[in-house]
């Protein structure tokens, strides 16, 4: 099979027959063999039922529906599991994203080569203030942390090599990342790609201020997970030697001063050095627990289901 498109969604009945009609014509036209994977992350409208429907007309279209809304990245994670294409397409469900990308974004994994393709959309039709703002300055956060140099991470409209999907676990919230999970995994070929961004046509926007602070917490979480994940000693450890050192020399000048300097002056509990030095040592200490804490985590975790699904189709 050439491609699977992987599409999670969340109430968005009025576009899915409108989309589906898009991208079938585009695969057609382009004499693609090809999988369409709908995602229904919890919606409370009458998505499913028309999965559903398109399904019994289109034995391409294939269905996962989560018992509840677990969020985005699980519905990739999904996708991900069941795709069986030599390429894998993700797409927003909205029609903010134009299905005519497609053979391009196929040909840049199948004949350039590259491991991911990322979309960039260059001219949005987005609010400056409530999103493009806050997305230009998210993605430059995203490019100087992660040294991943996209100007778009957050774009919907990605391609990848079949080898990359299997290979990275997206959970949490880090759909917005998986250039950099894809690096961090060794896929370092990510190329790029000027996408048609289009205007909403139906529903309203799922993007608030809060999955712009998320975004951000979600960043540092992924800079932490890059460097230290699968060593949290490194981390702490330093930070525990450092706090430590700190309090040690306070301790050593408080003992020098008291004994040969100044042996009749305050008590050394009445002095505020004493006080900082107690404090930097208690918390060098617990650096250095939370440090052997993580090692034991990391070495016996068990990996645990994070959505559920209540039903699927075609597959």
């Amino acid at each position: 099979m050439n491609i699977s498109v992987v599409i999670p969604l969340l109430n968005e009945q009025d576009s899915l027959n409108e989309l589906h009609d898009w991208i079938a014509k585009v695969m057609q036209s382009n004499h693609f063999s090809y999988e369409i994977i709908f995602i229904d992350d919890g919606s409370t409208d009458k998505s499913w039922k028309t999965i559903k429907q398109l399904s019994q007309k289109d034995s391409n279209i294939k269905g996962i529906r989560f018992l509840k809304n677990f969020g985005k990245s699980q519905a990739l994670h999904a996708g991900f599991e069941k795709a069986q294409g030599d390429v894998v397409i993700t797409m927003d469900a909205d029609l903010q994203d134009n299905p005519e990308e497609i053979p391009e974004l196929y040909n840049m994994i199948i004949s350039e080569q590259y491991d991911m393709v990322s979309g960039w959309k260059k001219k949005r039709y987005d609010s400056v203030i409530s999103k493009n703002l806050p997305s230009k300055l998210f993605n430059y956060a995203a490019r100087k942390t992660s040294g991943v140099k996209l100007h778009d991470f957050n774009c919907g409209l990605k391609s990848y090599h079949k080898n990359v999907v299997k290979n990275i676990d997206v959970n949490g919230e880090m759909h917005r990342y998986i250039p950099v999970l894809a690096k961090n995994a060794g896929f370092t070929n990510i190329g790029e790609k000027v996408v048609q961004h289009q205007a909403r046509k139906y529903g309203v926007t799922k993007f608030g201020m809060d999955r712009f602070i998320h975004g951000f917490l979600d960043l540092i979480t992924i800079w932490f997970l890059s460097r230290f994940g699968r060593r949290p000693m490194h981390l702490f450890g330093a930070l525990g030697v450092l706090m430590f050192a700190i309090g040690f020399a306070f301790a050593i000048y408080l003992g020098i001063d008291k004994l040969f300097l100044n042996p009749f002056g305050r008590l050394i509990t009445q002095r505020p050095q004493f006080y900082i030095s107690l404090v930097t040592m208690i918390i060098g200490t617990q650096f250095f627990v939370a440090g052997f804490l993580g090692e034991i985590i990391l070495r016996t975790k068990q990996d645990k289901k994070r959505y559920l699904i209540k039903d699927q189709l075609n597959l």
